[in-house]
């Protein structure tokens, strides 16, 4: 089956699409936030480059774009494979997280069609909304509401912060369409995505084939001590929710470190922010509250640290006098990914002469809603020093058609195809 990417034509979409609220300064940035003028222009420039190739195109209720292709020989009625990302970025992020994958799916398409090559099934190429969370929830949206997880009026109903709905935001733009689109009627599910970590580009390893997803525990931390007078407090009187809070924030660490040394080695535990109160220099801190991070593709060992941290504050409220809760307010279990489509990926590789190799992603992705009702694949394509969501994020040119390269073949092997 030979395939052939034109690399330049990627090249020239995802450049477009980096137009689209570019940021000035080094490197290649972008603002690309769900609702913006921004995300409208990306929005239509993608479907229109899907138009010229062919695909049917149809929005759902939250904005998720996707564009159907249905050569000849595929039934229309038959599930299809679908593959994409998303178009939206975090506030001066980079260009290539979420477009490599729309736009890699799309070119995946028309490599089929440059070749000759007309699949069983047809092929469908997703954007997703709000796949970042930066106004109107935690993350990964349209996803969400294309498994069922979330109602399209749920999602429609939620703001961002300043009394503005995802609803008007996208009557704004004019992406506000009808029905919506459902994941469960796909045979399979494959997305690309830039690696954000440097272990392919330290293995010199071109393409990676994603054997598992993180699974994401999030803990609400408070501890309360008693504020007072820093000067006429002895140190003996004193119950210091900081003091307190900073002996959690290391036994966290430990908790990480040492699951990491027996139990499984990807398991990462993290304190991301503190806010003290009253937070003045003369005044001993009353209370403080921390916001835990906890990953793995093992969910025994994100228990084990969460189960760590709450020892942790038993004991540092027997030691300091102080009160703790801990309120692990979203959980999420890590997502093993197909076996089959990580076998199609594997081929396809070998078949183009491009070496693959199995890891795991410590980030979350739209795939992993996905999974839980289709089979489901990710590739990676190597980050630059490991960087992502900033203006150096950078995945060279041609990596980025090797890795398209895969996908174009793992898509046509479970699309099943003639040439």
């Amino acid at each position: 089956m030979r395939l052939r990417i034109d690399e330049e034509r990627l090249r020239g979409d995802i450049e477009a699409n980096a137009g689209f609220g570019a940021v000035a300064g080094e490197g290649h940035g972008r603002t690309n936030l769900t609702g913006s003028e921004a995300n409208r222009d990306a929005r239509e420039y993608l479907v229109s480059r899907m138009e010229a190739a062919g695909l049917e195109v149809r929005v759902d209720a939250v904005g998720n774009v996707v564009g159907h292709w249905t050569p000849e020989r595929a039934s229309p009625r038959r599930e299809p494979i679908a593959s994409g990302s998303h178009l939206d970025s975090v506030p001066e992020g980079g260009i290539f997280d979420g477009p490599l994958g729309v736009y890699a799916a799309l070119e995946s398409v028309r490599a089929m069609q440059d070749a000759g090559i007309e699949p069983e099934r047809p092929i469908a190429v997703v954007s997703f909304t709000e796949e970042e969370g930066q106004l109107f929830a935690p993350g990964l949206l349209g996803s969400s509401v294309a498994v069922g997880e979330r109602r399209v009026e749920e999602a429609l109903a939620l703001d961002d912060g300043e009394g503005r709905t995802l609803e008007d935001a996208l009557e704004e733009i004019g992406f506000r369409g009808e029905g919506r689109l459902d994941a469960a009627g796909w045979e399979a599910f494959v997305e690309l995505h830039v690696e954000q970590h440097d272990r392919l580009e330290t293995m010199g390893i071109p393409v990676g084939i994603v054997s598992a997803i993180t699974g994401i525990t999030h803990c609400a931390v408070s501890i309360r001590g008693e504020a007072n007078h820093a000067g006429a407090t002895p140190m003996v009187d004193r119950t210091d929710a900081l003091c307190a809070a900073s002996e959690f924030v290391l036994d966290v660490e430990r908790a990480a470190n040492e699951t990491v040394a027996v139990d499984s080695e990807s398991a990462v535990g993290t304190v991301g922010s503190l806010e003290v109160r009253p937070n003045a220099t003369n005044v001993v801190p009353g209370s403080v509250d921390l916001s835990v991070d906890v990953r793995d593709v093992e969910y025994d060992a994100m228990n084990a640290i969460v189960g760590r941290a709450e020892r942790s504050l038993a004991r540092i409220e027997r030691e300091r006098g102080v009160e703790t809760t801990l309120d692990r307010g979203f959980d999420l279990e890590p997502t093993p990914m197909s076996p089959r489509v990580g076998e199609a990926a594997r081929a396809a590789g070998e078949e183009a002469g491009i070496t693959t190799m199995d890891l795991h992603s410590g980030a979350a992705h739209d795939a992993m809603h996905v999974a839980r009702v289709t089979d489901v694949g990710m590739l990676f394509a190597p980050s630059r020093d490991g960087v992502s969501h900033s203006p150096r994020e950078w995945t060279d040119w041609e990596d980025c058609a090797r890795a398209t390269r895969v996908l174009a073949g793992t898509l046509a092997r479970l699309a099943g195809t003639t040439p």
